[in-house]
């Protein structure tokens, strides 16, 4: 099986359709600090729903247009991170992250997302990575800092959660950005 070693007793792997057990537990732990800020997370409440968005990833995968992976902390699923779309025609991609408290606070989410970014702009020759926040979910905001992306800019209004219009920050690297820095 696949598996990205990412330091410390956390690894990165696929998180597909037979892990739904797993990845329901995980979201029921993660759901007060992870339901804010990613979309499906409050659809993914029993069995039959956390298999249906596990299966909706593999089924973005098949078509290389998303791609959804666990990341495990000592052998318990404690987070993840995904290509919440992927346009290699284009060039484009968004990442997307989301930890429960037991693996906040030991750079699981940076470790991460940087192999993502490397695959997509080293490997896949895509030309921009993505991500997308809310203002004040500062841990996501650091997380992009740290990774050296760049603030675009701030989409007024543009994100719905429980009856409240959110403003969504969006942060960019782009493969010139990565190739500059490797080669410096």
């Amino acid at each position: 099986m696949f598996s990205v070693d990412l330091g410390g007793g956390a690894e990165l792997r696929p998180l597909e359709p037979w892990q739904a057990e797993e990845f329901l537990a995980h979201i029921d732990r993660a759901r007060a600090t992870v339901d804010p800020w990613i979309r499906w997370a409050s659809m993914s409440t029993d069995l039959d729903s956390a298999r249906a968005t596990l299966q909706r990833y593999a089924d973005l995968a098949a078509r290389d247009a998303g791609r959804l992976f666990g990341i495990w902390l000592d052998g318990r699923l404690v987070g993840g991170t995904m290509f919440v779309s992927f346009d290699a025609k284009a060039g484009d991609c968004e990442v997307g992250v989301w930890l429960e408290p037991d693996g906040q606070g030991q750079g699981l989410v940076t470790r991460a997302v940087r192999v993502l970014i490397d695959w997509a702009l080293l490997t896949r020759g895509l030309h921009r990575v993505e991500w997308k926040c809310r203002p004040d979910n500062t841990a996501s905001s650091a997380v992009a800092r740290r990774l050296g992306m760049r603030l675009d800019g701030v989409l007024r209004e543009s994100y719905p959660h429980n009856g409240v219009r959110h403003d969504t920050e969006v942060w960019s690297l782009l493969a010139t950005d990565v190739l500059d820095v490797a080669a410096r």
